[in-house]
């Protein structure tokens, strides 16, 4: 699936490490692009679907609901698209089984910020069930590295304790996979280029806030950090502050190769070997212009900075599937005045946030 390749479908690992890991067992050279293009050609067809029409396919199974739904499943290491039902809705917590109990914690984390915040039911709006697998495995040869949404569910691996921590370990990378389902149904940005760096910069955006807003913390205070609980050691695999520094020297991905500014925008083809215009490199950009606005706005990320930053994503005149890093820049002022006025101090401090990231 997305373990090492160069085929991104919204992984929250991106090419540049997961081609950094072990490539052979037992003997066997692993080749996975054909999973990869299965799911990357199922999101294409999902995000190509009506959003209205998608929204009734979805929920054939299931009623619409207006509380929180979440169910787990148990994939056991073994290659299946999404293994046995191991706990639903109503069901007692699961006491020992810490990646189900990461999974079920998380979700509901996620369903009650969009909806205590920003009134949004669920991930599409419209009660859609959230159902994770845990323990996900491509084939029978190798450990899982990374954790994704597919258009329609989340799945988790477990890694291997030799080079990364569970999928399942950090609220930011859950939150990150279930925001690229909320940007399936909203924007729609298009997966390629500045529209997909966009994209990232989203999921990571709401990853960090969610978990900043579960922990009530302020922006001056937080760490910034996604996936810290991943990688070994102090490292983790983004930082907002100051991409580029996430990691460095690490003895199995080296040093983080994000931009933090336009000047060192990377251009790289938009094909698979590419990146898709390197998304995950330059969504580094619009991650800084957000930490700005946040660190000069002050008190929480989610209350101002935020809430503008989420009327731009949900608002189909301002944010287009092809919308660019400026596009972003005009979105989130306008929405950022809209909310609080023309002259005020989170208009101000997005601004600044753009500016300092070399986008206007």
């Amino acid at each position: 699936m997305c373990t090492r390749h160069h085929n991104p479908i919204q992984c929250i690992l991106p090419p540049y490490m997961t081609d950094k890991l072990p490539g052979r067992v037992d003997g066997k050279d692993l080749d996975q692009t054909s999973g990869d293009e299965q799911i990357r050609l199922k999101r294409k067809m999902l995000a190509q679907i009506p959003v209205a029409m998608k929204k009734n396919a979805m929920m054939s199974s299931f009623k619409a609901k207006t509380v929180l739904y979440r169910e787990v499943y148990d994939a056991k290491q073994i290659p299946v698209k999404i293994g046995k039902l191991l706990w639903k809705e109503g069901q007692p917590m699961i006491k020992n089984d810490t990646d189900a109990k990461n999974v079920i914690v998380g979700a509901g984390l996620v369903w009650n910020f969009y909806k205590k915040l920003f009134k949004r039911n669920s991930i599409d709006n419209n009660g859609l069930p959230i159902l994770q697998t845990i323990r996900y495995r491509e084939n029978a040869y190798e450990d899982y590295y990374n954790a994704f949404w597919d258009g329609e569910q989340m799945f988790y691996g477990t890694g291997n304790r030799k080079y990364t921590g569970s999928f399942t370990s950090d609220l930011d990378i859950i939150a990150h996979e279930l925001t690229h389902g909320v940007i399936d149904f909203e924007a729609r940005l298009e997966y390629e280029n500045q529209s997909g760096a966009l994209n990232e910069s989203l999921a990571d955006v709401f990853g960090i806030m969610i978990k900043q807003w579960a922990n009530k913390t302020p922006a001056r205070k937080s760490d910034w950090l996604i996936g810290k609980n991943i990688l070994k050691g102090k490292n983790a695999l983004r930082s907002l502050k100051a991409p580029g520094t996430a990691y460095i020297n690490d003895p199995v991905f080296g040093d983080d190769p994000q931009p933090a500014v336009m000047k060192d925008f990377v251009k790289m083809p938009n094909t698979e070997k590419g990146d898709w215009g390197a998304v995950h490199y330059n969504s580094g950009i619009p991650n800084y212009a957000f930490y700005v606005a946040c660190y000069e706005q002050g008190g929480h990320s989610w209350e101002k900075v935020g809430a503008a930053w989420y009327a731009a994503l949900t608002n189909p005149r301002l944010l287009k599937p092809h919308s660019n890093f400026k596009d972003a820049a005009n979105a989130t002022v306008k929405s950022a005045a809209t909310l609080f006025g023309k002259n005020s101090l989170p208009v101000q401090a997005i601004e600044k946030g753009w500016q300092t990231a070399g986008v206007i």
